[in-house]
């Protein structure tokens, strides 16, 4: 079900930071739609703030069951690998999840992990010849870490990110979307025009935002659906069209 909030700020990049602010969520999360443009008035008289209109999706709620529950003894549950790591730490279920899953697909590799400033977990699977891991354009590293996540944000009050990474992928990666990045914006700012880029995947769309969250006269944001989400590189000043 798609929800959508709207909030306003001194310009469109506050008000969408509002917005993530409130509903917990990452710009890569969310499609962002620019309601009214921030106008600074006369001698900084008159003006009005930004305002913008987030949308984002939440599950459905389940539909009641036709048929009554039955008196019976409850089924002891399956124990879940979050269900024994201790509050506000996810490594043992990281590592118990991890080395389970590389077991299952027969490859020789053990994750490292350590805990980013952000308070994410950065996961590097260590071993030899993990090319297979990686996949093409990243797809299975990606399909790892998605896996990884929601098995440990499962039954979890407070969602954590989780990178993995495996032989320096992420950090290559990282390097050409941030030199396309800002050459795109270099581009955005000369003629006044947005750009879409391609489809890209969750990661990929947080590198953009994040390396173009500073660039002057600059405004990113998602649009599209999964598996053909995109991000667009919006001009931030003046009237334009694209949003």
């Amino acid at each position: 079900m798609l929800q959508y909030i709207e909030t306003t700020g001194k310009n469109e990049e506050e008000a969408i930071n509002a917005a993530l602010r409130k509903l917990g969520l990452d710009r890569d999360e969310v499609s962002v739609e620019v309601l009214e443009r921030a106008k600074s008035g006369f001698l900084g008289i008159g003006g009005s703030p930004a305002k913008v209109k987030v949308s984002y999706e939440v599950p459905d709620a389940p539909a009641p069951k036709a048929e009554p529950v039955k008196a019976e003894a409850p089924t002891a549950p399956v124990s879940q690998p979050n269900e024994s790591a201790p509050a506000g730490d996810r490594t043992e279920a990281i590592t118990i999840f991890l080395t389970g899953l590389m077991a299952h697909m027969g490859v020789s590799a053990s994750p490292r992990i350590t805990m980013g400033e952000d308070g994410s977990y950065k996961v590097t699977l260590e071993g030899e010849n993990l090319g297979a891991l990686i996949g093409r354009r990243g797809e299975t590293l990606d399909a790892i870490q998605q896996l990884t996540s929601y098995s440990v944000n499962r039954g979890q009050s407070k969602r954590v990110r989780i990178h993995v990474d495996a032989e320096g992928y992420r950090a290559k990666r990282e390097e050409s979307l941030e030199r396309l990045a800002r050459k795109v914006a270099g581009k955005v700012v000369k003629y006044r025009r947005n750009v879409t880029l391609e489809p890209m995947n969750a990661y990929e769309r947080h590198v953009i935002h994040t390396a173009l969250q500073d660039y002057p006269d600059v405004t990113t944001y998602s649009t599209g659906t999964e598996p053909n989400r995109r991000t667009v590189v919006a001009y931030s000043r003046g009237e334009h069209r694209g949003q």
